[in-house]
C-alpha cells in the first residue's frame, strides 16, 4: 500500500502562524479604518456623525477600545477552536494596539 500524503483539507488550510499574522493585520486595518479614517465616500465619517456622542460614538473615537470588538470577530475567523478564540481575542487586540502605537505619526497626535 502506498504512503498517503496530507489530505486535501490539511493542505488547503493556511498555517496557524500565517492566520495569526493575517488576523493581526485585519484587526489593525479594520480598527484603524473605523477609528481614524473617513472611509470611502466618507461612509465612516457619516456613521461617526450619526452616532455622535452616544456610546457607539465614543467607542469609534478610541482605537484601543474598538480593537477589542474587532478582534473578537476576527478571532473567530482565525481559529476553529473556541478555547483558542478566547485567547486570541485579547492577543489580536493587543497586537493591533502595538501596531497602531508603532505606526502612529507622533506629530499628528501630540
Amino acid at each position: 500500500m502506498a504512503a498517503r500524503g496530507p489530505d486535501r483539507q490539511t493542505m488547503s488550510r493556511p498555517s496557524f502562524a500565517s492566520r495569526l499574522v493575517v488576523g493581526t493585520l485585519v484587526t489593525w486595518r479594520v480598527t484603524h479604518l473605523l477609528a481614524e479614517e473617513d472611509g470611502p465616500a466618507d461612509v465612516i465619517l457619516k456613521i461617526r456623525r450619526r452616532v455622535g456622542e452616544s456610546e457607539l460614538g465614543e467607542l469609534m473615537d478610541c482605537f484601543n477600545c474598538l480593537s477589542i470588538w474587532v478582534a473578537a470577530l476576527v478571532s473567530l475567523a482565525v481559529t476553529d477552536r473556541k478555547r483558542e478564540a478566547a485567547l486570541l481575542w485579547p492577543a489580536l487586540s493587543g497586537a493591533a494596539c502595538l501596531l497602531e502605537s508603532a505606526t502612529r505619526d507622533s506629530s499628528l497626535h501630540a
